[in-house]
């Protein structure tokens, strides 16, 4: 799966700032054999019933939870970024490597007590994660799990998750 990952990622220096190294999926998105491959691997990962309900990140996470979530025959959840979700929401904010953001889920995204997969596309400093799986937790989803494609360890974001598990197809 790692490999599968890897050769499905372009590096974009210097983006989206000076010093960043933008690890960009879309060639991995645009390959269905690929793209099947990696949902495969979440949804073999975590098994038949052990989520009710797919939460992804925005943007890339979407694409990668949609998969999951029809493969599992499960629903699908949006976890936005601030001012784009029409009723009320829940917000959380969070530092990335290269900012500050907000993210939003509808108050009532999830029933209480849903098992909620949160499926991002990377994981770098945790920011992002940790705000996703806050907002779950705040809309009265139990979290499932957690999973990206990628993981940068050098920015060391599953020791911000810490101690729940994260699920990586490939770390670099």
């Amino acid at each position: 799966m790692a490999a599968v990952v890897a050769a499905g990622t372009i590096d974009v220096p210097d983006f989206p700032q000076p010093g960043v190294m933008f690890k960009d999926l879309m060639p991995l998105f645009g390959d269905g054999k690929a793209f099947r491959a990696v949902v495969d691997g979440i949804v073999e990962h975590y098994g038949a019933g052990t989520f009710d309900v797919v939460a992804g990140v925005e943007a890339r996470g979407f694409v990668v939870a949609a998969g999951v979530a029809y493969a599992t025959g499960t629903g699908v959840v949006p976890v936005r970024k601030a001012g784009k979700l029409p009723r009320a929401a829940y917000s959380a904010s969070y530092a990335l490597e290269y900012g500050e953001a907000t993210l939003e889920v509808h108050r009532d995204a999830f029933v209480a007590g849903q098992r909620v997969l949160v499926v991002d596309d990377v994981l770098a400093t945790g920011g992002t994660a940790s705000a996703a799986i806050d907002l779950v937790e705040q809309a009265g989803g139990t979290l499932a799990g957690f999973t990206v494609l990628m993981e940068l360890a050098f920015l060391k974001g599953r020791e911000r998750l810490a101690p729940r598990e994260v699920h990586a197809l490939l770390t670099v």
